[in-house]
């Protein structure tokens, strides 16, 4: 009986290591959000002493090599055309923060998943907003993806392969 039961500690024990790493587990794009999380707004700025959200976007797409326009209307109009149920980690979201409504592009961020965008807040500086926010919600205009397959596995997908590794490993 003391077999079986250790047995069962040991399976759930191993199944929490697993989940617990799967968590952790962290990809390139989100470890550079996590970085400049804080970091003030400044408008016109594309650097850690500042950034406003286009620039923000700029700074990490720049990690992985994609070169994007300046100005987040522009930045709306590259890439694949990305419904709001479809967006993945990586995916640009716009919004028409004007006040006037008309769906024009004034403010961009960059989809991290769970419904969640990172971006840099005229007044918050970097942060991370639910999609579906009060403010949000009703300003959003359209998403786009601009991370090829092959950018978008190497860039945006969290490093689970390396956990699993040291999970069968444990089980040995």
């Amino acid at each position: 009986m003391k077999k079986k039961i250790s047995a069962l500690f040991a399976g759930l024990a191993l199944l929490l290591a697993f989940q617990a790493g799967v968590v952790m587990a962290s990809s390139e794009m989100q470890e550079s959000i996590d970085k400049v999380i804080g970091t003030k707004y400044k408008y016109g700025g594309n650097t850690t002493s500042g950034f406003d959200c286009s620039g923000f976007i700029i700074y990490i797409f720049n990690q992985a090599s994609v070169d994007l326009p300046r100005r987040s209307a522009d930045q709306a109009t590259v890439g694949t055309k990305v419904a709001k149920a479809d967006l993945k980690p990586g995916d640009l979201v716009f919004f028409d923060t004007s006040g006037k409504n008309n769906g024009n592009v004034s403010h961009a961020g960059i989809y991290v998943g769970d419904g969640s965008f990172a971006h840099a807040s005229s007044s918050r500086g970097v942060v991370i907003d639910k999609l579906d926010s009060s403010y949000y919600k009703t300003r959003y205009v359209t998403a786009r993806r601009v991370l090829d397959e092959e950018s978008y596995q190497a860039f945006a997908v969290e490093a689970v392969e390396e956990k699993e590794v040291q999970v069968a490993a444990a089980k040995k």
